[in-house]
């Protein structure tokens, strides 16, 4: 029997996070992993360009006969994920819904804290999915747009990092938020930095854990997991050159990122 891989999309590096909880959860599972790193950020983008963009994706991975789509973009999720469950007959699976659920799990006062990039906390993704699961949550954001060129860096926990989420953090502190959700796939690189300066009694819940899970649930569900003796294997497509995706990439992924391959989406469609 030939297994089928999971698909799993970001407009860049961000994404191998969540792709880093599913290979820990699902280490059985191949995965087909496309950074747009032609095209990132997505977060500037209008609704419209982000949503064809994740559409022609969606269209490269299917071709490759994926199994379920992972949308490990918080804007893409924010926006894309209607269409994209509309067009495909495969399960889609965002990074919002997850989060937001386990928020609502952990909440113990039901003051929630976001955290995302401009675009993600603009969008209001959070804020909607708290609210539909718990319309009396109260729910704070705070963009944190530094939080990304930091973790690209490698620079989790120095005195800038420090600094920086000091000052992003310190209005969810005093409004004694007791979770805080991070809205971004970047932002597990910093989640020790971020506990210290929340402090103990917050709760951090991390997308990309949740959305594993959430993928792991979905695959037993419908009886398409790969018997836990098999051993994954993981392939990489970028849309531009892929010297800046791996070197970041390896720091994402604890240096497991194997070969990456660079192609064309416009060829693709050409190809059809």
């Amino acid at each position: 029997m030939t297994w089928k891989s999971i698909g799993i999309f970001d407009s860049g590096v961000g994404g191998l996070t969540v792709l880093r909880e599913i290979m820990q959860a699902l280490p059985q599972e191949d995965t087909l992993y496309f950074g747009d790193t032609a095209r990132v950020p997505y977060g500037t983008k209008s609704p419209e360009t982000v949503t064809r963009y994740a559409g022609e994706i969606a269209s490269f991975l299917v071709k490759r006969d994926i199994k379920l789509l992972v949308v490990a973009c918080n804007t893409a999720s924010a926006v894309a994920l209607p269409s994209l469950k509309r067009q495909l007959t495969i399960p889609v699976v965002g990074v919002i819904e997850p989060g937001a659920r386990r928020a609502i799990e952990v909440t113990r006062t039901g003051r929630i804290g976001v955290i995302g990039t401009t675009g993600t906390i603009r969008s209001s993704a959070y804020t909607r999915a708290i609210k539909r699961l718990k319309p009396d949550a109260e729910v704070l954001t705070r963009a944190c747009p530094l939080f990304v060129p930091l973790a690209e860096e490698g620079w989790v926990d120095n005195h800038v990092a420090r600094l920086t989420a000091q000052t992003y953090l310190q209005e969810l502190k005093e409004a004694a938020v007791d979770t805080l959700v991070l809205g971004c796939t970047h932002y597990p690189l910093l989640k020790q930095m971020i506990a210290d300066v929340m402090g103990p009694g917050v709760n951090l819940v991390d997308s990309a854990e949740e959305t594993a899970r959430t993928v792991a649930a979905i695959l037993a569900d419908k009886k398409l997991l790969r018997p836990r003796a098999e051993k994954g294997n993981h392939n990489y497509f970028v849309s531009d050159i892929p010297a800046g995706f791996v070197r970041v990439g390896n720091r994402f992924l604890g240096g497991k990122l194997g070969d990456v391959f660079q192609v064309s989406l416009d060829e693709e469609e050409e190809s059809i």
